[in-house]
């Protein structure tokens, strides 16, 4: 008897690319067929359990645009892509009963809403899960740290000392046209989920395109062509325009870019053009990230709960008319209210003010810290549950702050970070 052909599945899900991605490199080496698949959620439009849309209109956006540009780049290594917006139980087996599916492959998660969705995959599929999204790897991690410290500090500097960063995976080569199935699958629209179509803000400072090509684009610009890096530590936080910092973490959020491809840019533009602490602090800043990650893996729910990690029993108020000051833009401090404009025209907001807000809310206001994380969830095109809800616990005083009574002063920062008050003339005046 002949030997069974192999098709395998790649569930794209966080890692909409081609270069660096662990499971579509492994898929290939070891299938006779190989098809790519990624599911629309239907309920990313419905509320949530503080009244937000699971998802807004501007990440929505980016994902499609991401989604579209991923097909691009898989058409051309002849890999097909099904993309289906419906119920994932019903579409995933769907899907594994039409096209005999021997193999699913995608990258590991370990937050509830991802783990759930595996439990819609049958026990006769192979799943084949790979970690994908960090610089320092689980398992190099797991040989220094049995647990994750509290501080940021030490586990960088152990990380950095102890530890390399994987080469990144190129592109498979294109395989034989015979691997495409005959089917094409169109990619909704935007009104086709049910969102408005919308023009991006005039004055956001994120105009920028979903999908691993524009995201490459992105880092030649930011890196290459503009030298922007060499003064990223300077600028960084900034508030106006597209410029004062990298702009990448939207890429990285849903996967277009790797951690591991920026990395090797950034050791690229030191060998090719220079090394300073500008470049080192791009690096620093994606090893945060890192961070979030491997304390969200370490104490699971407790990363999602009114106490967090490290608080104590905690009074949050839930007083509506604070919470809706806040959404609105329309507290006491002007600071607070443009940024707050800004997140809801735009899908964007600073670093240096997505500290400011969620500082105020939580510490001024005393506002359950997990609406703030939510309402952002629903707003930010750069969503990434590990930073978003690790920033928040920070913020909150019940996470990885060394000094969790910190307690910003909106009228000082904007006289250190706006002095002129454009950017408050921005988004309060327009």
């Amino acid at each position: 008897m002949p030997e069974k052909k192999v098709t395998s599945l790649v569930w794209f899900r966080n890692n909409l690319r081609v270069i660096d991605n662990l499971s579509l490199k492994k898929s290939v080496e070891n299938s006779d067929k190989v098809i790519g698949y990624i599911n629309i959620d239907p309920n990313i439009i419905k509320s949530t359990s503080y009244g937000f849309k699971k998802t807004e209109k501007f990440r929505i956006k980016f994902l499609l645009e991401s989604i579209s540009d991923l097909k691009k780049q898989l058409d051309r290594i002849n890999i097909s892509l099904v993309v289906k917006n419906e119920d994932l139980k019903s579409s995933i087996n769907s899907v594994i009963s039409k096209y005999k599916i021997d193999n699913i492959y995608i990258q590991k998660e370990w937050t509830r809403d991802e783990l759930l969705e595996e439990e819609n995959i049958p026990s006769n599929v192979n799943l084949i899960k790979d970690f994908d999204q960090f610089l320092f790897s689980p398992s190099d991690v797991s040989g220094v740290y049995e647990n994750i410290p509290r501080g940021f500090s030490n586990f960088r500097k152990k990380c950095e000392k102890l530890l390399s960063i994987d080469d990144i995976v190129p592109s498979p080569k294109p395989l034989s046209k015979t691997n495409l199935i005959n089917e094409e699958y169109s990619i909704p629209s935007l009104s086709e989920l049910g969102y408005e179509e919308f023009e991006v803000h005039k004055d956001s400072a994120f105009k920028f395109l979903g999908g691993e090509t524009h995201g490459i684009d992105r880092v030649n610009e930011y890196f290459f062509e503009s030298k922007n890096l060499s003064k990223y530590k300077l600028t960084r936080n900034g508030l106006l325009g597209k410029d004062y910092s990298s702009k990448i973490s939207s890429w990285l959020a849903n996967g277009s870019l790797s951690v591991k491809y920026v990395y090797s840019q950034i050791k690229n533009y030191e060998n090719t053009v220079e090394k300073n602490d500008s470049t080192y602090w791009l690096f620093f800043e994606l090893i945060w990230r890192d961070f979030f990650k491997y304390v969200s893996m370490q104490h699971r729910e407790k990363f999602f709960s009114s106490d967090g990690i490290y608080g104590s029993d905690k009074e949050w108020s839930q007083d509506i008319n604070l919470l809706n000051s806040w959404i609105n833009g329309e507290t006491d401090d002007p600071f607070i209210n443009a940024n707050m404009k800004e997140l809801s025209l735009t899908g964007f907001m600073s670093n240096r003010g997505r500290q400011n807000v969620a500082n105020y809310l939580t510490k001024e206001l005393k506002i359950d810290w997990r609406i703030g994380a939510e309402y952002f969830e629903s707003l930010l095109i750069d969503y990434d549950v590990h930073s978003n809800y690790g920033n928040w616990l920070y913020n909150a005083g019940i996470g990885n702050d060394s000094m969790p009574f910190r307690k910003f002063n909106p009228k000082l920062q904007s006289e250190r970070y706006d002095p002129k008050k454009m950017y408050e003339q921005t988004w309060l005046n327009g």
